[in-house]
């Protein structure tokens, strides 16, 4: 009987983080490609969760003061990222819902530095003949943190962006959007 011994715990975190970051790029990238329906739910779960997660980042990081410095630049930069996405951005008022179509190249080049450092990352930590590091370590980078301070910062002032946006559009969260009739 050939019995495998269990997965260290901070592996399976640190894969789970992964996952999670490379499906909301995954869903990200995909969606930028072109003009997209507004959605207040997303919109509020993007202002939600994402401060959320960076105040998890905060906790596990008190007391290192170059990681958090490094998030707190990466937020700063996020937040103008967002605006200046938000001033590329097309938006229109349809006669059912509002569109929007934001600019594939800003939101595409911060999707490849976050998988081009997670990418780095991983196999820096696994890869290795000899490990430095705990898989922990990932979310311990300065580098690595500014980054994901950087699409914090952009998600959520994007977001923020477009619900004041829809706002003066006169569209309310509860109907937004608005399903299309059927013919």
């Amino acid at each position: 009987m050939i019995m495998f011994a269990a997965p260290h715990p901070p592996l399976l975190v640190s894969l789970g983080v992964v996952a999670l970051i490379a499906w909301r790029v995954y869903s990200r990238v995909r969606r930028m490609v072109g003009r997209q329906v507004f959605s207040a739910k997303r919109a509020w779960a993007t202002v939600a969760v994402f401060p959320l997660l960076l105040v998890l980042i905060l906790l596990g990081s008190f007391g290192r003061l170059p990681v958090l410095a490094a998030l707190g630049a990466g937020v700063g930069l996020g937040v103008a990222l967002g605006y200046l996405g938000l001033r590329l951005t097309k938006f229109e008022q349809g006669p059912i819902n509002l569109y929007y179509t934001p600019s594939a190249h800003l939101g595409i080049a911060l999707s490849l530095l976050l998988i081009g450092r997670v990418g780095y990352r991983i196999a820096n930590l696994y890869l290795s003949e000899v490990p430095t590091a705990s898989p922990s370590a990932l979310f311990n980078s300065p580098l690595t943190l500014a980054i994901f301070g950087i699409l914090v910062g952009y998600y959520v002032s994007y977001a923020m962006g477009l619900l004041k946006w829809a706002r003066q559009a006169g569209v309310t969260a509860k109907h937004a959007p608005l399903e299309q009739p059927s013919a």
